[in-house]
């Protein structure tokens, strides 16, 4: 796969990810799949686990937009810097809606083998989202 291809199937991701499109994800992100996020307190494992963890977010924040900044690829890698912006209408854990509208900062991580998803590590300004929705002080 060209470097080009596997930015491509990240940007696919993202639009599957908000979609629910599970078909997508049955083709495009391995059995074997990890998500490495010391932010949630669920393992992402599969295409069964991408789609929990879109069922776990979406109601929180059912307008989400990811704003793709930048992809960098080299060989199997692919670096994704994105923005999410979203308002908290809906319960996030054991937090209440705010009605507070979030914009975190996120750098994803993508290995691809042979067109598909094999493991992905985030990092999410999760203490700037927990300001913004006042869980935290300022």
């Amino acid at each position: 796969m060209t470097s080009e291809t596997n930015k491509q199937i990240c940007r696919d991701y993202f639009k599957a990810f908000l979609a629910r499109d599970a078909a997508w994800m049955e083709k495009h992100v391995a059995t074997t799949f990890v998500r490495h996020d010391p932010g949630l307190d669920f393992e992402v494992r599969g295409p069964q686990g991408v789609l929990q963890l879109h069922d776990a977010l979406m109601p929180a924040f059912p307008d989400m937009k990811l704003d793709l900044e930048d992809l960098v690829a080299e060989e199997d890698k692919v670096l994704v810097r994105l923005v999410i912006r979203a308002t908290h209408t809906g319960p996030f854990g054991a937090m209440a809606p705010t009605g507070k509208p979030i914009r975190v900062a996120v750098l994803d991580l993508f290995k691809i083998r042979d067109g598909v998803l094999v493991e992905h590590w985030a990092q999410l300004d999760n203490l700037g989202m927990l300001k913004q929705l006042g869980a935290l002080a300022a």
